[in-house]
């Protein structure tokens, strides 16, 4: 861990850089661009002290996604991959602070793509393009369009390379044993544990028992779900249900990230990558719904 100033207008790293380090804030404040200095320069946020960023591309190794600039004079923590167990062994509380992020991130890349997909259905009613705001949202939408071909290598999660993933179940918090047919959770209900699959299956569905239900997909060992509910008490957005006897689930709250750390880093790491790529991978489905949204503009 480095201490590391930045002055006003310096950039931090360039978009499609490779990435070893990750920053937090701890003074001024920090721009996110998009193909920064060229014309179609487009800011996306800025991140303030106490914020990370640049963690994507250590966690699961992606080249940078965005420019970083300093908006001010910047003061940082710079963190390496190899960095992050001291860190988080000096400050235990970091651990869900990262992940809070990162899933703050989710929550917002996820209503963005409500909201366009919602567009998509406006625009395919008579008289759409009339409405007030048409017209700039096409705008807004062709713009990210454009971005298709920076994360289109993005792979899917069953694809990534687990840092070492057997390892991951060598130490546990609680695990138990579920049935066949056993309902873990309930589309809308609140939540307050993670899971980790250690043995068997579970099936993810929409509008479960009802005839619009539909099975989004099935998760099978090693696989994280309902991790929203860990990192912001988020209702539950889908029904999980078990589809072997003798499948065994870890359950894992908030309050047990530190002793969990204690017992098993590597099983934190698992969790920070699976959050990051599910991220990513929101970012790709996101961007892909835009360039439909913008068909024809």
């Amino acid at each position: 861990m480095n201490t590391k100033v930045f002055k006003k207008g310096e950039v931090v790293f360039r978009e499609g850089d490779l990435g070893t380090n990750f920053y937090q804030i701890t003074e001024g404040t920090a721009g996110i661009y998009l193909h920064y200095g060229q014309a179609d320069q487009q800011k996306l946020t800025e991140m303030k002290p106490c914020q990370y960023f640049g963690e994507m591309a250590v966690i699961n190794a992606w080249p940078r996604s965005a420019t970083v600039v300093a908006e001010e004079e910047l003061k940082t923590i710079e963190l390496t991959g190899n960095d992050l167990v001291d860190y988080f062994q000096e400050q235990p509380d970091k651990i869900l602070a990262l992940m809070n992020q990162l899933g703050g991130r989710l929550r917002e890349v996820t209503a963005e793509y409500d909201e366009v997909n919602a567009f998509i259905k406006e625009k395919q009613t008579a008289g759409a393009e009339k409405k007030e705001g048409f017209l700039a949202k096409l705008l807004k939408y062709k713009g990210i369009a454009s971005l298709s071909g920076k994360l289109a290598g993005c792979t899917a999660e069953d694809e990534i390379r687990q840092k070492d993933a057997g390892k991951g179940a060598e130490a546990a918090m609680q695990v138990k044993a579920f049935s066949k047919g056993q309902v873990i959770f309930r589309e809308g209900d609140e939540g307050s544990y993670l899971y980790q699959i250690h043995g068997g299956s579970v099936g993810i569905y929409s509008k479960y028992g009802t005839p619009e239900q539909t099975k989004l997909t099935t998760l099978y060992t090693n696989a994280f779900f309902g991790e929203m509910a860990l990192v912001g008490n988020d209702p539950r957005s889908a029904t999980a249900i078990v589809e072997e006897n003798d499948t065994m689930l870890e359950c894992i709250r908030a309050e047990d990230l530190v002793e969990l750390f204690k017992i098993n880093p590597m099983k934190v790491d698992m969790i920070l990558g699976h959050l990051s790529n599910r991220l990513r991978r929101l970012s790709l489905d996101y961007v892909q719904a835009c360039a439909k949204a913008a068909e024809g503009a």
